[in-house]
Formats: C-alpha cells, structure tokens, sequence
C-alpha cells in the first residue's frame, strides 16, 4: 500500500512540477500519457509524439488537447467517407442543375409531348427513307444474283462479281443504320418520358409549394 502511494505521489509531482515551472515563466505545458501515466514538460516530450497530448496553462487549464495521428485504415476510412460525401454532394448538386434546365425548357407536360412526337416523327422518316434505301438494294442484289445464275457454267465478269459484294455491303451498312436509328428512337422515348415523369414530380403542388 505504501509503495502504491509513493508511486501515486511521484506521478503528482511529474505533472505538478512542469507545471510549477510553467506558472513562474507563464510558458505552455505539453502532456501525455505514457503507460498511464502523465509526462509533461514545457515542450513536447519525445515519448509523446504519435500520442494524443494536452496543451496547458500554467495554472493546469487545459488549453487544447491534440488528438493522436490517425493510423492508415482511418486515415482511408476517413478518406473514403470524404469521398463518398463529396459524390453524393455533386450528385445533388447536378440533379439541381439537370431539375431547372428542364422547368426552364418546358412549358408544361403538354409541351413535353409535344416535342417528343416531334422528335419521334423525324425519326420514323429517316427510318422510313433508309428502308426504302434498303429495298432497292436488295432488288439490286436479286437482279445481280439473277444475272450470275442465268450465266450457269461461265465464269462470271469480275465486274459482276464486283457488283454483288458491293451491293451486299451496302445492304449490311444500311440494316446497321437502322438498327441504330431503332435504338435512337428507343432512347428518345425514354428520354421523354423520364422527363415527363421528373417534370411532374418537381411541379406537383407541394413541390411547387416548396419552391416559392
């Protein structure tokens, strides 16, 4: 029990005598703890580095504490929730922007509509004029094919020959064409009525009321 106190005694006098010293001078204590128990001195003492450690007055008021340096998995923890932060703010931030752009396009949802049959419209005729493009093509390659099997047992002109490869790839290059223009008029529809459905949403009345 003795031996108890006198090591509780010797620890006191290890943080009361940076202190005495500190209150004479009026300079800042620096403390930490090292296996429970306090270090002091009036600069930090190397055994606190890479330990949280207190800054205090000369009257034992701690002044700011420094917590210790965070190790490399919360530093990437850290790191890592910033970053998902910083996502989600821009998210919200170009949602803001995508929201006005569409207010300020439109007029109404009637509006909307309007330009998506437009849009549609445009569309459908260059499907239409390509498979046109298309049929005569394909006329084009059946009279070639005609023409090479009336020939049966000749050898075949190479001007011939080279009609038809010619006009079977300008046959895939159109069908590919209008695949893509089938896929253009898929997204354009989406497109519209993903902003109807969001056009809607933002001017529903307590939306709207919200805005004010």
């Amino acid at each position: 029990m003795a031996s108890r106190r006198l090591v509780e005694f010797a620890c006191a006098f290890a943080l009361l005598a940076p202190l005495s010293a500190a209150a004479q001078s009026g300079h800042t204590v620096f403390c930490c703890e090292v296996n429970g128990r306090p270090v002091c001195a009036d600069i930090l003492p190397a055994v606190c580095y890479g330990k949280a450690y207190r800054e205090m007055g000369p009257t034992g008021t701690v002044r700011r504490y420094v917590p210790a340096p965070l190790t490399a998995d919360e530093r990437a923890r850290r790191d890592a929730q910033i970053e998902r932060q910083r996502v989600a703010a821009e998210t919200v931030r170009k949602q803001r922007r995508l929201d006005q752009a569409l207010l300020e396009t439109y007029q109404d949802a009637d509006d909307i509509e309007r330009r998506r049959e437009r849009e549609l419209g445009d569309i459908d005729r260059s499907i239409e004029e390509l498979r046109a493009r298309e049929t005569t093509l394909v006329e084009r390659q059946r009279t070639l094919l005609e023409e090479a099997g009336a020939r049966d047992g000749e050898r075949l002109p190479q001007a011939l020959l080279d009609d038809i490869r010619n006009t079977e790839g300008e046959i895939e290059a159109q069908r590919s064409v209008i695949n893509a223009k089938l896929r253009e008029r898929g997204q354009v529809r989406t497109r519209f009525d993903e902003a109807r459905r969001r056009y809607l949403e933002l001017t529903a009345p307590e939306r709207a009321a919200g805005r004010r």
